[in-house]
């Protein structure tokens, strides 16, 4: 599983996007990003976070470091603000954190231009996990010692909001191409797939999958973890057998 932390001071919140997360310190002496199991999205964002962000560790692209931040709600007593207090009361037990990078600055593609190799592997690691969230308006892109770190995958994986209809997707076209801030980048898909496709097995597949938390896994859609696991592993499997079915146009090799 993912390292285990507690947290024992809530900082602040960050008030970007809906699920409000905050910043929070834990008794490992780091500092966090958090993300709340009891925000609109619930667990499959949580689910959705570690599975996007440990596939895309395990494809070289960089991501935070994850943890899970176990958190008591009475952590939030001193917040005065009371839709802070309500989402730490509703988030007792097993939560996401990511770690902090201070300093980090948001991505700007005028100031910090891409190289087209890591840019065209970044999208195609957007398409295959159906990330719709790294548009210009919102790249969910930081830069920290002149690298681009990749955060935020909470809206990807947009199949588990809808598991009967899962099998359909598979081969379902990337829709966030032609708004994905790396696009007017990203000139070597071909090459990005024949790397990357190969590289995602069910066996890297199934050892991503083992750092879920169970918990998240069952709060909704299965009685079992290893169900879930299976549904994900099977859905993922079948997706990156078919990456020209979802590849942006000229993309797959």
């Amino acid at each position: 599983m993912l390292r285990q932390v507690t947290a024992i001071r809530y900082v602040t919140p960050l008030r970007e996007g809906g699920s409000l997360p905050g910043v929070v310190e834990a008794d490992d002496l780091g500092t966090y990003v958090a993300k709340f199991r009891g925000a609109g999205q619930g667990p499959k964002a949580l689910v959705a976070e570690v599975i996007c962000g440990e596939l895309a560790r395990r494809l070289e692209l960089r991501v935070p470091p994850l943890v899970v931040l176990d958190i008591d709600p009475v952590i939030g007593r001193a917040e005065p603000d009371q839709e802070v207090q309500e989402l730490l009361r509703n988030s007792g037990g097993a939560n996401l954190g990511m770690d902090f990078l201070p300093g980090a600055l948001g991505f700007d593609p005028v100031a910090h231009p891409v190289d087209p190799e890591l840019a065209s592997r970044v999208l195609w690691f957007d398409a295959y996990v159906e990330n719709v969230d790294r548009s210009w308006r919102n790249p969910n892109l930081l830069v920290w010692h002149r690298e681009l770190w990749l955060i935020d995958h909470g809206a990807s994986l947009y199949f588990h909001h809808n598991w009967p209809r899962a099998e359909a997707a598979v081969h379902r076209a990337y829709r966030g191409a032609e708004d994905h801030v790396l696009a007017p980048y990203a000139d070597g898909l071909a090459e990005a797939d024949a790397d990357l496709a190969p590289r995602v097995t069910p066996d890297l597949l199934t050892e991503v999958l083992a750092l879920v938390p169970d918990e998240w896994l069952t709060a909704a859609d299965f009685e079992t973890a290893d169900e879930a696991r299976a549904a994900y592993r099977n859905h993922l499997s079948a997706r990156v057998a078919n990456t020209a079915d979802w590849l942006p146009q000229g993309g797959a090799a």
